[in-house]
């Protein structure tokens, strides 16, 4: 079968197609061919060796597709199903053993490529909005990177909780969209980013801050957020945050930092499935909306990376096998 494998680290290069052996699966496996394969800014920290992995293997940690095998031991899954998962590596390829406990149903006529986008981001947006800190009804809330797949999913969330939005883009166009998805006020990043929030609330700050860019807006994520308000850093788009001295917490006012992940927020089937269906049955119903930003084939994923890292997409991407 056809996949991208990686054999050493470094730079979009190293995402090579090759002729790889089919997956075998374990008794509690499911064999899925892909549909659609979800591209996440995580899949290049993997890429780049940031988390540490065995080489080589093969990247992609969300897809979706139809299952074509069953493990013995899988008993609500069939062969012939829909699924979409959100697990660990393998899903940049043609053919997939997932977990049966990370695979999810795809309710029906959702259209396999926003399933497969929408998951992993949006599952995201749901333990950050939900979880991480729970946004109440007239808080003010702070949202990086306000076009990309997460900020889109994640402002529409805030919304529905209530909250006024305050969101970070890098351009006119990425504003239009920011708007669109339900942000009350839309900032392009600049040296005055927290004065700006600031002034929008009133002298008081947000809530909480959503930070997936990181060393670029770190600083203003702190200087924006209120007292004993809660900075979520998720990504380090613009590189990782450096060090700091806990005490920088204390001077901002009393601060909560989280570094969450997705894993900890999905640690067992009963909250996985909550999160999941939340995000697939929003998106059937409409309360939901995902932006496919490019579609690529799967021979092109070292461009789908560079255009990712290189800030030139908005909403999700995905690889068509």
């Amino acid at each position: 079968m056809k996949a991208i494998q990686i054999t050493e680290f470094g730079g979009p290069e190293v995402l090579r197609l090759a002729d790889v052996p089919e997956p075998a699966i374990s008794p509690t496996d499911v064999l899925v061919r892909t549909e659609a394969i979800g591209v996440n800014f995580i899949d290049t920290y993997y890429r780049e060796g940031a988390y540490p992995t065995e080489l080589p293997f093969i990247p992609g940690d969300e897809a979706s597709g139809v299952v074509v095998q069953v493990g013995s031991e899988v008993s609500d899954i069939t062969t012939g199903d829909r699924v979409a998962w959100s697990a660990p590596h393998g899903s940049y390829a043609e053919l997939v053993a997932v977990p049966a406990a990370a695979a999810v149903k795809v309710p029906e006529g959702l259209d396999p490529q926003l399933a497969a986008s929408s998951l992993a981001q949006g599952m995201t947006a749901h333990y950050l909005s939900h979880s991480t800190y729970a946004i109440q009804p007239n808080d003010h809330v702070l949202i990086h990177a306000g076009a990309g797949g997460v900020g889109l999913l994640l402002t529409q969330m805030a919304k529905a909780r209530g909250a006024t939005i305050i969101t970070t883009v890098s351009n006119e166009q990425k504003a239009a969209l920011s708007s669109d998805a339900g942000a009350s006020h839309v900032l392009i990043y600049g040296p005055d980013l927290a004065e700006q929030v600031r002034e929008l609330t009133g002298g008081e700050g947000v809530a909480v801050s959503y930070d997936g860019v990181g060393a670029a807006t770190f600083r203003a994520s702190l200087a924006a957020t209120r007292v004993r308000g809660t900075v979520a850093l998720l990504g380090a788009a613009s590189g990782a945050v450096p060090p700091m001295d806990p005490q920088d917490l204390n001077r901002a006012g009393s601060l909560f930092l989280t570094r969450p992940t997705i894993g900890d927020y999905t640690r067992d089937r009963t909250e996985l499935l909550w999160r999941a269906e939340s995000v697939l049955r929003g998106i059937q119903e409409g309360e939901l909306s995902v932006n496919i930003g490019g579609s690529y084939a799967l021979a092109d994923t070292a461009q789908a990376h560079e255009d990712l890292q290189a800030r030139r997409t908005t909403g999700a991407l995905v690889l068509i096998p």
